[in-house]
């Protein structure tokens, strides 16, 4: 079975929505989530870059069974009223799985 993989960071504000949002799915699906702090490393060589070169965080992965790792969701997709739409974001995330 494949797993999530959350990159955060301590300072991320967004971090417990995200939580939230992958637990739900890690629930419902039976699917492991594994958090990585910080991990530059692997942002480098599987993140989505912004428009000047470096990471915006969270940034959310599925790994497949084969090990290959693909970028499913960078931040929380905002709604029509520019709010945070964690629906959406479970929606994108579960269409990767």
């Amino acid at each position: 079975m494949s797993k999530i993989i959350l990159v955060t960071a301590e300072y991320d504000p967004l971090r417990g929505k995200i939580r939230r949002v992958l637990r739900e799915i890690s629930e419902e699906k039976g699917i492991e989530i594994e958090e990585r702090e910080e991990d530059w490393d692997f942002l480098i060589k599987y993140g989505e870059r912004d428009e000047i070169g470096g990471f915006n965080i969270p940034q959310v992965f599925v790994q497949y069974d084969d090990g290959s790792v693909k970028h499913v969701l960078t931040r929380i997709p905002l709604s029509e009223e520019g709010k945070l739409d964690l629906k959406r974001a479970k929606e994108i995330i579960l269409r990767a799985l």
